[in-house]
């Protein structure tokens, strides 16, 4: 099955989503999970995170399930720029814990959870960094690491480094794109988007990025106005 994910054009919804994202916080961490002993962010403290943000911005959100293959829970979250009608969608596909009513309605809420605060750009206290880590062990404690744990342990550096930039830049979290920093031929420091920039284009351009035909990146310089 094939999904179209936005509108033809977006530009007028995604400046009206970078408003929105200057807005919003950390979801709080208001859900025990018994099984992991960790907390997590409910349905309901990620949809208060971002309901006013949305609204008052004239934004309009909705989730739906969609059909998929046997076993499985498909669910469409969609944000539709109500004076322009220009929207942009996501798409979560996941199997079904239990072939029940139960089973059914509890992947729903998990997949409206993570499927808006990764359309949105929601983020946690500290994004399940520390839940992550094996029960009992701290930072400090354990083995020299290898293989795919070393692996993993790059990833979070490399995720820390795109957050601090992020922060430091103020740049858009968009779903699916992530930034570094290079210097150019002349030694000045700028900004690249990497990832599934292509569907994210007119996020980029309203933040200033500017495309690089040769290197076939998005990027700007650092610190740009």
């Amino acid at each position: 099955m094939e999904i179209t994910l936005s509108s033809e054009k977006i530009t007028e919804l995604a400046r009206t989503m970078i408003s929105v994202q200057l807005s919003l916080v950390p979801a709080l961490k208001d859900g025990i999970n018994t099984y992991t002993e960790s907390s997590y962010a409910t349905l309901k403290s990620v949809m208060e995170v971002c309901r006013t943000a949305l609204l008052s911005h004239g934004i309009w959100m909705t989730q739906y399930p969609v059909s998929v293959e046997a076993g499985h829970l498909g669910l469409v979250t969609k944000i539709v720029h109500a004076e322009s009608g220009q929207w942009q969608s996501s798409l979560i596909e996941m199997p079904l814990p239990k072939n029940d009513p139960q089973g059914y309605g509890s992947a729903i809420t998990y997949a409206r959870r993570y499927g808006l605060s990764a359309l949105i750009g929601i983020t946690t206290e500290d994004d399940d960094a520390e839940s992550a880590m094996p029960k009992g062990q701290t930072k400090e404690q354990g083995l020299p690491p290898s293989g795919e744990q070393s692996e993993k342990m790059v990833q979070g550096k490399n995720q820390q480094e795109a957050d601090n930039i992020i922060k430091t830049q103020q740049l858009p979290r968009l779903d699916g794109v992530k930034y570094r920093t290079q210097k150019d031929q002349n030694g000045k420091e700028r900004v690249v988007a990497m990832g599934k920039t292509h569907a994210k284009k007119e996020f980029l351009k309203t933040f200033g990025f500017k495309w690089d035909n040769k290197d076939k990146v998005w990027w700007r310089y650092a610190n740009a106005a």
